[in-house]
């Protein structure tokens, strides 16, 4: 066989190195994932020595497994606990899986607020602004309706993690839950358990300290010194604004010591487009070297460019198929890790990369967004403020 064939051109060098370097990152995140270990600080501590607490579950439509998320916080093993479902309107069909929770849980504190007005662009927050008149408690936990917790100690494991010293916010990391078995499913799956969480596990022990928006802990007076709900209602990033505000006051956001699920709803690979195209373009203005630096997650997509570059080099072909095997090995260690079968995503994990990267790459070129069916453009200054496309 020609040893030409072996030989490697220097953008193919650069190619391969660059996929190196994204095998690297698999495996220190596949590391960080597997150490990330729940806490056993629940079991030995007094229950009648934690304080009082309200969960805020704003809620916009009947999502996939919705009665299953939610009833996950309603069964929780925590002593005055008070949970506030807020809706914009009574035809909204989450309203009937909350009148089947409260049936279900009648002695369990909750309250459902019906509230139509709006303060801003962002409607999660002006949904959290209605419900905070009713809310009773001094510590306030907010989450994202499609957020699953993993077991009925969570809440507890929170709470004691924000009275540590000095924490002003607790958040949480979460993996991707399909709610029914499809392609775009475990695509979607595989970009929030293999990029997104040991992305986050590794800027952490880099230094940085980001606030995730599924689950926020934070106490009520800090929340009411740095603005209250009212001064996130124009930030389309509500979640880092307040993170931010909780960090410039000398405070640490720190993790909840077990990881939460959020339940996968994208049907086809359009809503997957415009679901991933709305974070990356909030992260990129958020942090644009380090969205820029995170093109270094995706060693297939570096792989194959090398073979699309030079198809008749074997040594392309052979550093594919490792990087493939090896990425394998680093996604099956996460999934033992979440409890998730691993075998639907291993044929997709290239298919996944060059997905990542058309969307990555089209987060430079623009600042419209859609959410929830409400289309906003970001504003680069001040901060990552929004406005709004429609009528609210």
């Amino acid at each position: 066989m020609s040893l030409s064939l072996f030989k490697l051109s220097k953008s193919n060098k650069f190619l391969l190195s660059c996929a190196a370097l994204g095998c690297v990152q698999a495996s220190i995140g596949s590391l960080l994932v597997n150490y990330f270990k729940k806490s056993k600080q629940t079991s030995i501590t007094p229950i009648d020595s934690l304080p009082k607490v309200t969960i805020f579950k704003p809620l916009s439509g009947k999502e996939p497994m919705l009665f299953e998320a939610l009833k996950s916080f309603c069964e929780q093993d925590y002593p005055n606990l008070q949970i506030i479902f807020g809706l914009h309107h009574k035809h909204d069909r989450a309203l009937n899986v909350v009148k089947d929770l409260k049936s279900n849980y009648p002695t369990l504190d909750i309250d459902i607020v019906i509230n139509a007005d709006i303060h801003g662009c962002n409607r999660k927050v002006s949904n959290l602004i209605n419900m905070r008149s009713v809310a009773k408690n001094e510590v306030f936990i907010i989450s994202d309706s499609d957020i699953h917790a993993p077991d009925k100690n969570y809440i507890k494991e929170v709470v004691l993690e924000l009275q540590k010293p000095n924490v002003g916010m607790v958040t949480s990391l979460y993996s991707g839950l399909p709610s029914f078995e499809s392609k775009v499913q475990y695509m979607a799956s595989a970009h929030i358990n293999y990029n997104f969480l040991p992305g986050v596990l590794l800027s952490r022990h880099l230094g940085r300290q980001d606030c995730l928006g599924a689950v926020i802990a934070i106490k009520q007076n800090l929340l009411d010194k740095v603005g209250g709900f009212q001064s996130l209602v124009k930030y389309v990033a509500d979640d880092s604004v307040l993170g931010r505000k909780v960090k410039a006051q000398q405070l640490d956001i720190a993790l909840a010591p077990n990881i939460v699920q959020t339940t996968i709803t994208e049907k086809d690979l359009f809503s997957l487009y415009e679901h991933e195209l709305r974070w990356n373009r909030t992260t990129f203005i958020l942090e644009p070297v380090g969205f820029t630096l995170s093109f270094l997650q995706l060693p297939l997509f570096w792989a194959s460019l090398a073979i699309l570059f030079n198809p008749l080099t074997w040594a392309s072909w052979m550093f594919f198929m490792l990087c493939w095997g090896f990425k394998a090995l680093c996604c099956h260690s996460i999934n033992k890790r979440l409890n998730y079968s691993f075998s639907p995503t291993l044929p997709l994990l290239p298919y996944r990369d060059w997905f990542s990267a058309l969307v990555m790459f089209n987060s430079f070129f623009g600042t419209k967004v859609t959410w929830r069916g409400q289309k906003m453009t970001i504003k680069k200054h001040p901060e990552f403020q929004t406005t709004s496309d429609n009528d609210i």
